[in-house]
């Protein structure tokens, strides 16, 4: 573990310690896998425009998210079934970004639950929502998120169904009897047993409700206080949409690469989003964060933070709490860096003009 550099170094302990339908679960795409490619691949494509001779001794990565201080701009995304890659799972990943002074998105298909993640300790968490055709399920959800103090609901907007993981269906993915999804394990809806598909795509035909829509998100205010957050938006229309529906911000994401695949990549449809937010809610990016650099390239694009999920499964089941702890520490250092060698001593100072993307005008006219 001493010999770790980088984030992504994690992934290769990852798949050598894990079972291999646990690893191809966390690690997966849909279908061809290319978005899921795409996600890391289309950062290479974004180019920096450094800035010299700026006193850059002095650097804050602090911001404020949903009128909470964290420490940087990097924050937890939802990932399900923990404990498939470590025993303490997503205890352990709160207790990592409460140690990083960041914030930690719990999953509703987690394998440890709302109240057990929230006695971990002090720390700003928010809890993913996907909504279930029982409705009274869904309330009860987001009353016990709201009595166990997390700040805001991430409501998934992309899985109507979930999409086709070749791997998944090869493997007959199912959860080890010993491990069940604890926000549920007195409903009788704790176990995924094994099936001829995925078994997550026979949890998801029973209880996902494949109507949800745009009352649903007003009808979620009637019920809840806390601010609501869209993840699943990759276009201006939908920009738009969210900000007319009431919600809180927006996470640009497109699961992972897990659901539809061909759809851009996250960095890539990240400035449509934030154009037509026009400032109104702030926007996250997550999917294909690997490196410091890929970080600072989303904030000159005009999000707000990002957040990591599988370099945190993969980091969690190479070495657990201590492992999430160093994935973020080290993607701290990574960003304050680029940071550093771009000129920005804030993150306020981190400028469009930083970066120059394939889809930019030339800046200079070729001579004739």
């Amino acid at each position: 573990m001493d010999q770790i550099t980088n984030v992504s170094e994690y992934e290769a302990i990852a798949k050598k310690n894990l079972p291999k339908m646990v690893y191809d679960f966390f690690a997966s795409g849909a279908e061809d896998q290319w978005t899921l490619k795409e996600n890391l691949l289309a950062f290479s494509r974004i180019l920096f425009r450094p800035r010299i001779l700026i006193d850059v001794s002095t650097i804050d990565l602090s911001t404020t998210i949903l009128g909470f201080k964290v420490s940087m701009p990097i924050m937890i995304a939802p990932t399900g079934m923990q404990k498939m890659a470590h025993p303490e799972g997503e205890c352990a990943t709160a207790r990592a970004a409460s140690a990083a002074g960041t914030i930690m998105t719990l999953s509703t298909v987690a394998n440890s639950s709302i109240e057990e993640v929230a006695s971990t300790g002090p720390g700003i968490r928010l809890f993913q929502l996907y909504v279930f055709k029982d409705r009274n399920l869904v309330t009860q959800l987001v009353r016990r998120a709201e009595r166990a103090g997390y700040k805001a609901i991430v409501l998934t907007a992309d899985t109507p169904r979930v999409g086709r993981r070749e791997a998944d269906i090869k493997n007959r993915f199912t959860i080890s009897p010993s491990l069940t999804l604890k926000n549920f394990e007195n409903l009788d809806l704790g176990k995924i047993d094994e099936t001829n598909d995925s078994g997550l795509g026979s949890y998801d035909v029973g209880l996902i409700d494949r109507s949800l829509n745009w009352k649903d998100v007003k009808w979620l205010q009637t019920i809840t206080t806390l601010p609501i957050l869209i993840k699943g938006v990759i276009t201006a229309e939908d920009t738009r949409l969210c900000i007319q529906a009431g919600a809180a911000g927006i996470i640009v994401s497109n699961h992972g690469g897990r659901q539809l695949d061909y759809v851009p990549a996250t960095i890539m449809a990240l400035e449509e989003v934030v154009k037509a937010a026009e400032g109104q809610i702030p926007v996250f990016l997550d999917g294909g964060v690997r490196r410091g650099t890929d970080v600072f390239k989303a904030l000159a694009l005009g999000a707000s933070g990002v957040f990591i999920g599988r370099p945190v499964v993969f980091s969690l089941a190479a070495a657990g709490e201590a492992g999430v702890r160093k994935v973020l520490q080290m993607l701290r250092d990574e960003l304050e860096l680029t940071m550093a060698l771009s000129g920005c001593c804030s993150l306020k100072e981190i400028r469009r003009d930083h970066i120059v993307a394939e889809w930019d005008a030339p800046r200079i006219a070729p001579r004739l």
